[in-house]
C-alpha cells in the first residue's frame, strides 16, 4: 500500500458509502484510479467487507479493549476461543504473544464478566482494561422501524450496494429506502464501517502506547500528528487511562518504524513509548451486528 490507500481506507472506515466521485475529488484521483485502488485493496484482503450496522453511538455501546502477554503456548490459537463471545469483534496478535481483545458491551455491568472471559481464554493474567468514552449522541435516539432494520440488514454485508437492488429484497419503493436511509443517517442511527487489517500487505502496523508526562494528551497528540500524522492512522484515548495515548501507526519498512518510534519517544511530553508490532488480525460479528437481522421480524413497520 501507499499513504493514498492508507487514506482511502481510513476514509472508507469512517463512511464506507461514500460515492466514487466524492472520493475521486477527495483525493485528487480520477473515478476510474480510485475504483481500481478500491478493488486492488479487496483483491489483496486488506478490505474484507463494506458493513452497516445499528450505530454505537444510539446503542450506547460500550466499547473495551483488553490486552496483554498471554501464557499460552499456542497464543495464535486464543482468536478460536475469544470469538465463541458475541461480544468480541477484534482480536489481533503481535510479537512475543502478546494479544489485543476488542469488545462491545451493552452495559457496563457486563465489564468484569467479559474480562474474566479474555483473561481465560486467552490466559492474559494481568490484562490492561481501557473503556472507551461513548460516542456524543442524543439522550435518547428515536426507535428503528422493521423496515429500517430490514434495510440495514441487506446492506449489512455490502453497505455500498444499490438502493435498487435493496428495494427489491425489503419490498419496498427505492424512493422510500432512500428516504429511511436519510432518515437513519440524519438521526446517527446507523454506522457504515469498513472491515479492515493490512495484514495481507507487506506494510508494517503497529500499535504504539505513549504514556505521558506533564502535559494533556490533546495537546501532546496534535503535537505528534503534525510531526508524525501521515504514519498515525488514528488514536485511542481511554476514559480509565488518563495518562495514556494509544496510537495505530504505518510505515513501509521495519526501519522507518524504528526511526518513527525514536522520534515520537523523543517528542516533548512523552515519558515513556511501548511499541507492539501487529502481525495478524481477526475480526467477528458481534450481537450489535446481528440486531438487524434479529429485529427485522418483527411486528414494527415503518409509514411510507
Amino acid at each position: 500500500m501507499d499513504s493514498t490507500d492508507v487514506r482511502l481506507c481510513m476514509f472508507l472506515m469512517a463512511n464506507s458509502r461514500t460515492p466514487y466521485h466524492e472520493l475521486a475529488s477527495v483525493f485528487g484521483l480520477s473515478i476510474n484510479a480510485v475504483h481500481k485502488r478500491i478493488k486492488a485493496l479487496i483483491e489483496m484482503g486488506i478490505i474484507r467487507g463494506f458493513t452497516a450496522r445499528v450505530s454505537l453511538s444510539s446503542l450506547k455501546v460500550m466499547t473495551v479493549w483488553v490486552h496483554g502477554r498471554s501464557s499460552s503456548e499456542h497464543p495464535g490459537e486464543a482468536h478460536l476461543r475469544l470469538k465463541n463471545n458475541d461480544s468480541t469483534y477484534w482480536v489481533a496478535n503481535s510479537g512475543g504473544g502478546y494479544i489485543y481483545v476488542g469488545g462491545y458491551l451493552r452495559d457496563i455491568s457486563e465489564l468484569d464478566s467479559y474480562v474474566t472471559f479474555v483473561k481465560t481464554e486467552a490466559r492474559i493474567d494481568d490484562p490492561i482494561v481501557g473503556i472507551l468514552p461513548q460516542s456524543s449522541g442524543p439522550s435518547q435516539s428515536p426507535p428503528l422501524h422493521q423496515l429500517d432494520y430490514q434495510i440495514l440488514a441487506s446492506l449489512s454485508k455490502d453497505s455500498r450496494k444499490p438502493l435498487s437492488e435493496v428495494a427489491t429484497e425489503v419490498k419496498a419503493s427505492t424512493k422510500t429506502v432512500h428516504r429511511r436511509l436519510e432518515w437513519m443517517i440524519e438521526n446517527r442511527l446507523v454506522d457504515f464501517a469498513l472491515d479492515w487489517y493490512p495484514d495481507k500487505s507487506n506494510d508494517i502496523v503497529s500499535l504504539c502506547h505513549v504514556k505521558t508526562s506533564g502535559v494533556s494528551r490533546g495537546s501532546l497528540l496534535s503535537e505528534l500528528k503534525k510531526s508524525f500524522g501521515q504514519n498515525v492512522l488514528f488514536e485511542l484515548m481511554f476514559s480509565n487511562l488518563p495518562n495514556e495515548l494509544t496510537l495505530f501507526l504505518w510505515t513501509n519498512s521495519m526501519r522507518q518504524m524504528d526511526d518513527l518510534r525514536e522520534g515520537i519517544a523523543k517528542a516533548n511530553g512523552v515519558g515513556s513509548v511501548t511499541l507492539n508490532i501487529l502481525q495478524i488480525g481477526y475480526i467477528f460479528d458481534t450481537w450489535v451486528d446481528r440486531l438487524s437481522l434479529t429485529e427485522s421480524g418483527q411486528a414494527l413497520t415503518a409509514k411510507d
